[in-house]
């Protein structure tokens, strides 16, 4: 491929992946990387897109009240343009960045688009966040500009720095008004709306895009730094894995501000040209989305783990026309769940495995067959590796790395490193691999089953102890809402599986609920495994969903909760 033209470089790598779409073995083996020394996704894709079918849907999002809004991807360049152009005019320059924290609204992807265009680099924010997680974003991320709800304005009262304040949705005092840029209202059809905008330079393929603070499971919270191509061009390998294309509809449950919402809500279905959906609500309502689905023909479906749970509380055959792909993300998929969703719709859903510092790098991917447990093969663009955490050698199980050092060298979809922290990024990329710090195990066909965090994974008897497995076998029994297992202190084994239990509606908490959990374990688990303490408590989780394990295993070592022992 020639750097001349990137567009055209992109279009036919994205091409490939979609022409082999259910074909694994050619797409893993024949693609490559576009690796353009200049390309700017917002203006020379996304806008491209616009050039050819504007008209197109490029974005829908339904409201709780019914209320909704339909922008094509012409509307979207257009008002990004001016947005752009309005940002420019307040002080943002190519490098400053903005720390945005935004619901699902227009603006939200108005100002993705704008920022690239500008070169600015976005520092997403989810609005759950409070004023010491935002203090610590303007601080270590040198943000120059936040662009928050007005709603959240407050939250900056104490937020010390000289930045610009912009509010979406009215501007106190000492804000900006984002509605002055004038992006409401903007056609596709009326000459006047369509405003140029011209950048003030090229954008170099490793200029810096998006700044992540990490949600921070078990320490203070990483910056991970991405570029213009790791994250637009990384996303090939995502739309891959969602087996998205042109004209899809897209429904990505996901809450703005993680990179989550980034890979399926703006760049995989966007790299595709199909349509993002967003149904927004306060409380989630099974039936209420299974209609939106219906009857805004939702073709392709991703949603966390814990959103998966909540739908098969529900009578799934409400929804008349299933999506053709159904996709899981966030933390492995328990296979009941996957077997209630397929019995009801006819559809499987497929576990992906990707980090804020990646794009997807192993997945299930369309018209695979699937193995029960497993997160299924790497993805193209990515050469996994499992290196034995010991002695650091390749084997069939160990922590899940990327080869950075085979013929195609490093993967685009892989992050620049930690910004500011060259110590971290060297140790996440020590010998010549990036380590994830997942532990993982592949069988003789290729696919890879994961086991848990390197920190997560214990000890008991001298048996290896994978959290997941044990929490997967909690699930199977309609008692459990969510489990949680870490180790708990014994004097003769070492440790012991304990595990946090949330009820489903309709148990309660008590020694005979225990006891029926206790046996549970006793027949799916093997001896080793075996539960042997319980606790029902909620889940400490961080903002983004993830439980903090390092919490319960500190307040296992406590003690104080009312601890229930398995009778031997």
């Amino acid at each position: 491929m020639t750097a001349t033209n990137p567009a055209h470089d992109f279009r036919v790598a994205r091409d490939f992946l979609l022409e082999h779409r259910e074909d694994y073995a050619a797409a893993y083996e024949g693609f490559r990387w576009p690796r353009p020394e200049r390309f700017n996704w917002a203006l020379d894709w996304f806008d491209g897109i616009a050039g050819r079918s504007g008209d197109r849907t490029a974005l829908h999002i339904v409201e709780e009240d019914a209320s909704e809004i339909r922008l094509s991807f012409e509307e979207l360049r257009r008002r990004s343009n001016r947005a752009a152009n309005w940002l420019r005019d307040r002080g943002v320059r190519a490098g400053d960045r903005i720390v945005v924290m935004l619901g699902n609204q227009v603006e939200l992807w108005e100002t993705a688009l704008a920022a690239m265009k500008l070169r600015a680099v976005v520092i997403p924010a989810t609005p759950l966040l409070g004023p010491l997680d935002l203090a610590d974003r303007v601080e270590r991320g040198r943000a120059r500009h936040v662009v928050v709800r007005a709603g959240d304005t407050g939250k900056f009262a104490d937020v010390a720095g000289d930045y610009t304040r912009i509010a979406v949705g009215g501007a106190p005092e000492g804000w900006l008004a984002y509605e002055d840029a004038g992006t409401a209202g903007i056609t596709a059809d009326r000459a006047e709306d369509d405003e140029p905008f011209v950048p003030d330079g090229p954008t170099l393929a490793g200029d810096p895009l998006m700044l992540y603070f990490t949600s921070g499971t078990t320490a203070r919270p990483k910056l991970v730094e991405h570029t213009h191509i790791s994250y637009p061009v990384g996303h090939l390998a995502t739309m891959y894995w969602i087996g998205v294309g042109p004209g899809d509809v897209h429904l990505n449950i996901s809450s703005p501000g993680w990179a989550k919402h980034a890979w399926s809500n703006l760049f995989a279905p966007w790299n595709a040209e199909a349509t993002v959906f967003v149904h927004n609500y306060t409380r989630f309502d099974a039936t209420r989305l299974m209609a939106e689905m219906d009857r805004c023909g939702v073709t392709t479906f991703c949603a966390p783990p814990t959103v998966w749970r909540m739908l098969i509380q529900a009578d799934l055959t409400q929804l008349r026309t299933p999506p053709r792909e159904a996709v899981a993300a966030g933390e492995p998929l328990n296979p009941e769940v996957i077997e209630h969703v397929r019995g009801a719709w006819g559809v499987t859903i497929r576990d992906g495995f990707g980090q804020t510092e990646t794009a997807v790098q192993v997945a299930n991917t369309p018209g695979q067959p699937l193995k029960a447990g497993s997160m299924g093969r790497p993805t193209p663009g990515f050469r996994v590796v499992l290196l034995d955490p010991v002695t650091g050698r390749p084997g069939e199980e160990g922590e899940i790395c990327l080869d950075l050092t085979g013929p195609e060298g490093r993967p685009v979809g892989l992050m620049t490193g930690y910004e500011g922290d060259e110590e971290r990024t060297a140790e996440a990329t020590a010998g010549g691999y990036y380590r994830t710090g997942d532990i993982g195990s592949r069988d003789a066909d290729g696919y890879i089953t994961y086991i848990g965090r390197a920190d997560d994974v214990f000890k008991a008897s001298d048996y290896k102890i994978s959290p997941f497995e044990l929490e997967s076998a909690l699930l199977e029994h309609e008692a459990v809402a969510e489990a949680a297992v870490v180790p708990a202190p014994d004097p003769l084994r070492l440790a012991v599986p304990k595990a946090y239990i949330v009820l489903a509606e309709g148990w309660e908490p008590g020694p005979d609920t225990a006891k029926a959990l206790f046996a549970h374990s006793r027949a799916v688990l093997a001896p080793y495994k075996r539960i042997r303490r319980l606790e029902f408590a909620d889940l400490p989780k961080t903002v983004s969903g993830k439980i903090r394990r390092i919490e319960l295993r500190e307040r296992t070592a406590r003690g104080g909760g009312i601890e229930f022992h398995e009778e031997i």
